[in-house]
Parts: structure tokens; sequence; C-alpha cells
């Protein structure tokens, strides 16, 4: 329950003639949490300590920081994998890693690899590494492998620290791709020490078990485990408080997260992401949330990687615009992020955009904070990344008819 409408109701409402009372409503307390739990199947956990870190260079840094200080278990997942000097700066840390007695697993996916010679994963193997490719093409495989495809961007390091977000490992992270006006990607990573490590080394663990052929089969794939963290309360329980929340084909886990924020938020929604086509629910969430007073914006790129994206995402511009939500464009390279903050309270990194992709066909993860003095670091960066970009006219869309 939201806290100004807890605030609005009285401690007691009498009712009927014999003086029978209602009893008191609940108040703020683990409904985050909870929800969390109930509609995106999140395991949460209290206690962490977490690092938003910006661009790749830092990211780069900080994950091979990790590696190398990996006393039992690496645990590396992603969809872009290069061969270029980042590619083999982490070849090179995970087959050290591998070489000293650790445990390294790395789990790449196949269209995400296409261009990296096999040379580069067979020298990660010759060092004693585990090395997957995630659903390659096949006649016996649904779709033919053409999809889903595991778009996750996960390093778990001795079940006691991890980082997550949209960074893939290449250059373009670095130093852009652009022939001219070269700038890198604006993108955006957590680093989280903690419990919370825990639960993306179990989240790792299912996408292994995916790519080793082991995917859940039977009646008991329907079956849901206890809840794990839905108890907690952000009043008493240390922070931050972490979910990790692993969307999966068909589940919509990380829209139906952000209807929930939408439907606590008091003050704000502040969403960026790189491919933003979202549904028609997503849009009247959003608009929704406006129309109520709630400071709603979104940052999306103004140049693509995929530039046919960009009049799907404008498509959606007039609709927003005219409910009061707002919107920039990043007059950079590429604004690559998948983040949210909202209210300065939760927080949301991962891999997930907006778009049909994202939210209903890969397999992606997402981490979801709740603690506001990293909320308030989200909102500074947030200011900031708009600071560098465009804000769109509401009337330049005036003669847009809806999608």
């Amino acid at each position: 329950m939201p806290e100004s409408l807890a605030r609005a109701l009285p401690d007691q409402l009498p009712v009927g003639t014999g003086g029978a009372q209602l009893p008191a409503p609940i108040g703020p307390g683990p409904s985050f949490a909870r929800g969390l739990w109930r509609i995106a199947a999140a395991d949460v956990s209290s206690g962490n300590r977490v690092q938003l870190i910006r661009d790749g260079a830092a990211t780069f840094d900080a994950m091979i920081e990790l590696i190398d200080g990996a006393h039992d278990a690496v645990s590396l997942e992603g969809y872009i994998f290069r061969g270029d000097e980042v590619g083999q700066r982490f070849a090179k840390a995970l087959r050290a890693a591998a070489e000293r007695g650790v445990r390294v697993r790395l789990l790449v996916d196949w269209v995400g690899r296409m261009g990296t010679p096999r040379s580069v994963f067979d020298g990660i193997r010759a060092g004693g590494a585990e090395v997957r490719i995630f659903n390659p093409p096949s006649f016996t495989s649904r779709w033919f492998g053409a999809v889903p495809r595991d778009h996750r961007k996960v390093l778990a390091v001795d079940d006691v620290a991890c980082v997550t977000g949209g960074i893939g490992i290449g250059n373009e992270w670095r130093t852009g791709v652009l022939k001219r006006r070269r700038s890198p990607w604006r993108d955006t990573a957590i680093r989280i020490d903690g419990p919370a490590a825990h639960d993306m080394t179990q989240a790792f663990d299912h996408m292994w078990q995916r790519a080793l052929g082991r995917d859940r089969r039977g009646t008991h794939r329907y079956l849901t485990r206890k809840a794990h963290g839905a108890h907690l309360d952000p009043s008493t329980d240390a922070p931050a408080l972490v979910g990790i929340i692993e969307g999966e084909p068909g589940r919509f886990r990380v829209a139906r997260a952000l209807q929930l924020q939408a439907v606590s938020a008091e003050r704000s929604i502040w969403i960026a992401s790189a491919y933003f086509v979202p549904s028609y629910s997503e849009v009247e969430a959003l608009n929704g949330a406006a129309r109520d007073g709630v400071d709603v914006r979104v940052l999306v790129p103004s140049r693509y990687d995929h530039p046919w994206i960009r009049l799907l995402t404008r498509q959606f511009y007039r609709r927003l615009l005219m409910n009061g939500v707002r919107i920039w464009e990043w007059k950079g390279e590429m604004m690559h992020a998948k983040t949210a903050v909202i209210d300065g309270r939760w927080i949301r990194v991962g891999s997930t955009d907006f778009n049909p992709l994202g939210l209903a066909v890969n397999f992606e993860l997402d981490a979801v904070v709740e603690d506001q003095t990293v909320g308030a670091e989200a909102e500074a960066m947030f200011e900031a990344d708009l600071g560098q970009s465009r804000e769109i006219s509401a009337g330049a869309y005036r003669g847009i008819a809806d999608p």
C-alpha cells in the first residue's frame, strides 16, 4: 500500500450499530519485497552493499578485479563476447583464474558471439574453464534455435559479489564504433556485495542447466518454491534490499514489476531504455502515473546500432507526451542502459529493455534495489544524463497518429 494511501485512512473505522470496528489498516512495510516475489518470483535479500557503475571502462575494471581476486568460483554469462581488446582481456583473466584452481564457467549466447573467433573460447577452455554456447541452431530445438536468446549479463564470484547491467564484453562500450565523433556507449551496471550474490549465482545455475540441455521438464516445473525474502521490511531490515528478477519467455516479470512500481510511485518514475517499444499496458501505466501527478521521464537514444528501432520508438512519443510523460533523446553515440529509479527509492538495473523481445521472448536478468542512498545516486546519474540529452517537444508530434 502506498504511504500516501495509508496516511489517508483513519486508524479505525466504525461499522454497523453494535460498535464493532475494523482493524487498523496495514501500514507501509514489506509490501514491495512481497510484491516482487508474488508477481516476479524474485528472491529478495537484505544487508547488501550496492555500487552503481557508469559506462564500460569502469565496469570492465570492476569485473576484472573480481575475477582476479576469485578464490572458488567465477560464473560469467553474457549475450555479446567479442574477440577484440576487451574480449581478449576477459579471456586472459578467465584463463588465469582457471589455471590457479578456480572453477570458471562462461556462458555466451550463440547469436551474441557471432563474429568472435572460436580460438578465443578454445583459449579459455585450454586453461581449464568450462565454456557453453546457449541455444545454437538445431532442427530439434523449438523454433530451430532462433529464439529465445540469452540476453542476460551476469558475473557472480565466490557467492559473495556480483555484477549485472546492460554492458556486453566488447569495444563499443569502451570506444564506440563510429568512424567520426566516436564516443563510448552510455550504459549502467551495478555491483552487489552480500547475500544477493548467492541469488545471482543461482540464477546463473538455472541458465547453465538450460545450456546443458537439462531444462525443467514434467509437471514439477509448474510448482513454485517457497517465498524467499518476501517478509523483508526496509524500515527494520538492513539495507540494501535487493531482488533478482529472472526474465523468462512468456512470463512478463519485469513488465509487471514496472506496473507495481507505477502503482506505488508517489513522486517520480525515471526510465532509461535503449530499445523502447513498450506494450499498450506499459504505456497506459506510465500515462496513468503522469496524469496522477507523478514526474514520469523516459530517456532513449537518438542514434541506434539498429536504426529501424528509432522508427518504432517514435511511434509512441505522441501518446506519451500528450499525457504528461517527458521524453529525452541522448546526444551521444548510443545510450544502451536499461535502468529505472522510482521515487528515489527503488532502482532497477539489468538487461531488460521495454520491448517484446526483452519482456516476453528472451531470457533476461534485472536487479531491483530498495535503498534511498542508492536511489539518490541513481537520480543524480539520471539528471546528469539528461544534461547531455535533448528533450522532445510535445508540439513536434501533434501530427503523428497513435500506434
